[in-house]
This record gives C-alpha cells, structure tokens and sequence, in this order.
C-alpha cells in the first residue's frame, strides 16, 4: 500500500514498525519514488517544511579507515566522493546561523570517519566555543584513538557527545558488517571514552530479527561487563537504527499518512535539520536536505542555509523506511 487509506474513525493509531513489518522484501516498484509531486498512484506526496534549524550537520568527508558492508554512504578508504570539509567551511555556516539568528543549538559530525578530517578538532573547538552542542559519530577506533591526548584537553567537552557505531554486542555479528578484528578496537575506544568522562553514546542496528527488547538487554550486559556508563534502555545513549536498503520496496509517504500513522510532519528529520557537504571537485560546500542522500542532488539545495530553508519533498525509500516508518534520527535526542 501507499499508506494511502482511508483514517478509521476512532482513529487508533496504526504503528509505523507494524506497517513497516507488514513490507514484502520484494525489488522497489519501477515508478516510484520518481515524481516529487504525486506518488505512482497519483497522490500528492508528503512534504516537510523547516520547521527549525535545530541541529546542523557537518560532513566531514567520506574516506574511512574501514569499509562496512552496508554503509549507506558507501564509506571506506578509497571513497573521496565527499571531499574533506574544512575548519573555514565549517565556520562560514556557523557564522551564518549567528548573523540570522537561527535557533540551532547542536552540531554534528559525521563522515566517513570525522577523526580522518585533519581540521576536526579545530572545527570542534570553534563549534564548542562558539556555545553549540556537539555530537561525532566515530567508529572509536585507530583515527580517534591516535588523538587521545588532544581530545582529552579539548575546552568545553562537558557539551561534546561522542557516538561510537557499535552494530551489535556480540563480536561476531558486529564484525559481518564492520570487518574482521573491529569489536575489539571500537569497544576499547568506547571504554576509554566513558573512563575518561565524556558524554559518550552508541549506535546499534536492528538488522538480525531481535527484538528491540532483547537488543538493548544485550548491550545492557556488555556495557554493564566493561563499566561503560551508558544507560542502555534511553534512546538517546543508545540509538537502534532500522536497516536501510533503497532497493527494497517499501510505501510512498502521501499527505494523508500523517493522519493514518498519527504522525507530525516535525517528527521527521527534514522538518528540524540540514547536512553541510563539499563534494569532491567542488569549489565550495553545499547544502543538503537529509545525511542519510549524500549523493541525490535533488536533495541539494543551496550553498547557504538561508537557501537550504525551503521545503522538502519525501520522494526517496529511506524517507520512508528509515524517518517516517522507521522513527528514526541522526540527531541524539
């Protein structure tokens, strides 16, 4: 379905995990997701206006020091698609949000892996003084650790938080997405990171039919085994992304999905967020509507984020699966 019926009139809530749990794993439709106006049925699509800019985030570049079988932004040591941004890049649109008064109060980094950007921790200190909330998402391994000593000086950390991307909490299932040989160093960056006092999160994914029950236990014994202070049932210390797949068919989000899933148009990223990202070969950075379509450009929309303001068409699977079906956000809380 285009999750296009008809509300019931006592209107109980349909559960957007239902719905989607409802989803064949069959091939995407040809047709759909194509016209940003109207769904393959004809219906006009779902819209998300900026509602705020409450979090900005900065692409730090897609190079990483390992390559993950499913990472959505194809990231690894040889991807550059996404070039390094820099610390004046980054400070141009902090400057922007000052001179238009923009309620953003917490800026992200993601990449890739942001610990490779050279300029990272300049970009921090500039973000962190400058009065922001920070959030790096890491894999905590290698780049991160060989800056233990800087990171452990860096003023202001009290508003840093650190996100390690720990997929699962068994060594095994973490490493057929991540690599042979990566639980090991990602848990011990994520240990030195929680004994040495900083705000500290992780990701994981639901990508191995767990319920989302008996995967935060799990984590709550590692975390508990190796003292890490992180509460593993809040939402925010530990994130459980849906699995993203574009090629797996899922429904087109219509403007009457709102009231079917009795759900608000602000629930959704677009509605409070931008991603900054300068692509390689480009003369300057640009402006996308989403992190998670670093390579659409019909997502781009502009160089500043006065331009990037205007409204968003949910026309992409991940719109749906991952935002809107799924719940989720890149954003900590």
């Amino acid at each position: 379905m285009s999750l296009s019926a008809a509300p019931q009139t006592t209107k109980p809530a349909a559960s957007p995990l239902a719905v989607q749990a409802t989803l064949a794993p069959a091939a995407l439709a040809p047709g759909k997701f194509e016209d940003p106006r109207v769904t393959l049925k004809g219906e006009a699509r779902a819209v998300v206006g900026l509602h705020a800019l409450e979090t900005l985030w900065f692409n730090t570049g897609t190079l990483c020091n390992i390559a993950c079988r499913n990472c959505y932004i194809e990231s690894g040591p040889r991807n550059d698609r996404l070039a390094y941004l820099t610390r004046a890049e980054a400070a141009g649109f902090l400057d922007e949000i000052r001179q238009c008064g923009l309620p953003t109060e917490e800026i992200g980094f993601t990449g890739g892996e942001p610990f490779m950007n050279p300029d990272l921790l300049e970009m921090l200190d500039d973000t962190l003084g400058g009065g922001f909330r920070c959030i790096v998402l890491t894999n905590a391994m290698r780049p991160m650790q060989r800056l233990k000593a800087r990171l452990l000086h860096l003023p202001h950390r009290e508003r840093l938080t650190v996100r390690v991307s720990l997929d699962h909490y068994t060594p095994g299932r973490h490493e057929e997405e991540r690599g042979p040989r990566s639980f090991a160093p990602t848990l011990d960056g994520l240990v030195w990171l929680s004994d040495n006092g900083f705000r500290t999160a992780v990701a994981g994914r639901m990508m191995w039919n767990e319920s989302e029950n008996e995967a935060r236990a799990g984590y709550a014994r590692l975390f508990a085994e190796r003292s890490i202070r992180i509460d593993a049932g809040d939402p925010a210390g530990l994130v459980l992304f849906p699995e993203m797949d574009e090629r797996v068919d899922v429904p087109e989000i219509t403007t009457a999905c709102w009231g079917i899933l009795n759900k608000s148009p602000r629930s959704v990223m677009c509605s409070s967020s931008r991603m900054v990202v300068r692509r390689k070969g480009s003369e300057r950075a640009s402006v996308l509507a989403c992190t998670l379509l670093p390579y659409d450009e019909a997502f781009e929309l502009g160089a500043t984020l006065a331009q990037a303001s205007r409204p968003v068409a949910l026309n992409h699977p991940h719109c749906a699966k991952f935002c809107v079906l799924g719940g989720a956000s890149c954003s900590k809380a």
